[in-house]
């Protein structure tokens, strides 16, 4: 796994995966959500899906996949490690089905989700650990600023 600080996660290789968490009303009205949903759309392909807790919606964009983490019910709810630990499986499921062996993430579960990365990092290396899926974290900046993207 490698952490680059201060690096925009759209900057990573087209080819590389893209994943993030959102909750099962697949809303994404704030966080790095925002972004993801102004980037990517296709909101109604994603409720389609009909994904719960637990699991993992995809979405195809060019030659990679947007991995959409379900960790919660509603948007003002906190994740479990429980749910994240079973998105993250799923997830691994499709890599291991599709040949995806890259993604880039924010630090998943950290922003406005409150999870500890220390324990969300132990949880991505256990899961990842036996195949060749690398993982690249992209981490803003800590140190006296907030990510505050909210949808309008």
């Amino acid at each position: 796994m490698r952490i680059l600080g201060g690096k925009n996660l759209f900057s990573c290789p087209r080819d590389e995966s893209l994943a993030h968490c959102i909750s099962e009303d697949c809303r994404m009205g704030a966080g790095i959500a925002v972004m993801f949903k102004k980037k990517f759309g296709r909101v109604s392909e994603l409720k389609e899906q009909k994904k719960l807790p637990g699991q993992c919606a995809v979405l195809t964009h060019d030659q990679r996949f947007i991995y959409y983490l379900i960790t919660k019910k509603k948007p003002s709810q906190k994740p479990t490690y429980v749910n994240l630990r079973q998105s993250l499986e799923d997830m691994k499921s499709h890599c291991l089905e599709n040949g995806v062996n890259r993604i880039s993430i924010p630090r998943i579960g950290c922003g406005l989700d409150q999870l500890q990365w220390s324990k969300v990092s132990k949880i991505l290396e256990q899961i990842f650990k036996e195949t060749n899926i690398s993982i690249t974290v992209y981490s803003l900046p800590c140190v006296g600023s907030k990510l505050q993207m909210h949808a309008v």
